[in-house]
């Protein structure tokens, strides 16, 4: 697998609304986790969507692990022109810091927001793009705008030609206790 397409939640379907929530280094660290042995078996690119939420955090987690891995790289391809522009200013200096770091930056649509298709027509391009997924997305814990794109990403892998990779809360509430425990010790 030489691309992987990594997103998931939006941070508001996790009640996360600031960039100092606690879960954030836990949800950073399952990342983590899960993209360094695929790194390590020739990984070259990590893809997003770029939303506020699991997108821009796989995003933090590429840029950190680009120190150790320099071949890896970098792509965020938005739906529409300056997702951001409507956002709070902190996420927005959040997320052209992000940005900046970036290998590659696009948009499927050079227009402001004007319709649903452009977001379809993103993710049409995201899994056309890509080799597989890592998709952060736990129907038990919460629904949310994940759900279609586990709903596709498993028939692409039913398919046999993509990978499927799927983290569960649990997944991070496990590294939440473990690091709690690790404090307590």
């Amino acid at each position: 697998m030489k691309t992987l397409l990594v997103t998931g939640y939006r941070a508001h379907e996790l009640g996360i609304y600031d960039s100092k929530h606690q879960g954030i280094p836990y949800i950073k660290k399952a990342l983590t986790n899960r993209i360094v042995p695929l790194v390590e078996e020739g990984l070259e690119w990590i893809i997003t969507p770029g939303q506020y939420g699991v997108d821009l955090w796989a995003c933090e987690v590429v840029l950190e692990l680009k120190q150790q891995y320099p071949g890896l790289k970098l792509g965020i391809i938005t739906a529409h022109a300056a997702p951001e522009e409507k956002w709070k200013e902190e996420k927005q200096n959040e997320y052209r810091r992000i940005v900046a770091g970036a290998d590659y930056y696009g948009a499927v649509s050079n227009a402001p927001y004007d319709g649903s298709w452009q977001f379809r027509a993103r993710d049409d391009l995201l899994f056309r793009k890509s080799d597989g997924i890592l998709l952060f997305y736990d129907e038990d814990a919460a629904e949310g705008s994940a759900k279609f794109t586990k709903e596709r990403a498993m028939k692409l892998h039913a398919e046999g030609e993509y990978e499927l990779y799927l983290m569960h809360a649990e997944e991070i509430q496990n590294i939440a206790d473990e690091e709690s425990q690790r404090h307590y010790e």
